[in-house]
């Protein structure tokens, strides 16, 4: 369990920078219950990126037990999800600045903030592209059903860790933490311009080259 978690945690990290998430969050926080708001929007996204993290790795088996040969569809997965990353990362650098979506909602309530946040997940799903890199580590650490979804339950709450600091600071400042967040999500946005690509790249390569040796050598470096 230790050593897939020493896989997960590099994949989690690239899989963390989200500042659409990020920012839809800060713009919660500008609403009359920012820290209600905020915290329903992040609730959203984690219960929509469990879900269907559950049902792609549900999918994922059943194709897997299908096909009567588990652990090359597992390699040939994690080899196709490394060459999308590759390419992910080299349209980023390419692209430049992404367009921001901002919410046009007048009147933000906590279900809602909540569906968006799912919303926001669901849209991005397709691309998440380290999120399925996680499934694909988890599915070949053949472990039971209980402890997979144990793993992806723990993988998720990793996952939104980070997003906590806006409903805390909401909770803590108040008005206050606006022009803080403001500052921080100008911060995320800029920093993920540079970092994600490259996190993206590193995770792609090691994808590939662990597909690579599985079917040279017959054994992965994961």
């Amino acid at each position: 369990m230790l050593d897939l978690w020493a896989v997960l945690i590099p994949i989690l990290l690239a899989d963390v920078v989200n500042p659409v998430l990020f920012a839809f969050m800060v713009y919660a926080v500008g609403t009359d219950r920012p820290f209600i708001n905020s915290s329903a929007a992040l609730s959203g996204h984690t219960a929509a990126y469990l879900a269907f993290g559950i049902l792609l790795a549900f999918a994922f088996d059943i194709i897997t037990a299908w096909l009567a040969n588990p652990t090359a569809i597992d390699y040939g997965l994690g080899f196709l999800v490394g060459l999308l990353l590759l390419w992910a990362a080299w349209r980023m650098r390419r692209g430049g600045k992404q367009e921001k979506q901002e919410s046009r909602v007048e009147q933000l309530t906590p279900p809602r903030a909540f569906g968006i946040g799912a919303v926001i997940n669901i849209i991005g799903l397709p691309f998440a592209l380290p999120y399925f890199a996680a499934l694909d580590q988890i599915l070949k650490a053949d472990l039971t059903v209980t402890d997979s979804i144990m793993v992806l339950a723990g993988y998720n709450l990793g996952y939104a860790l980070p997003f906590l600091v806006v409903p805390v600071l909401a909770l803590t400042l108040g008005d206050r933490s606006r022009p803080v967040l403001a500052r921080i999500n100008q911060q995320v946005d800029r920093i993920s311009a540079y970092l994600l690509p490259l996190m993206l790249t590193l995770l792609g390569i090691a994808l590939v080259v662990d597909a690579v040796r599985f079917f040279v050598v017959g054994e992965g470096l994961f």
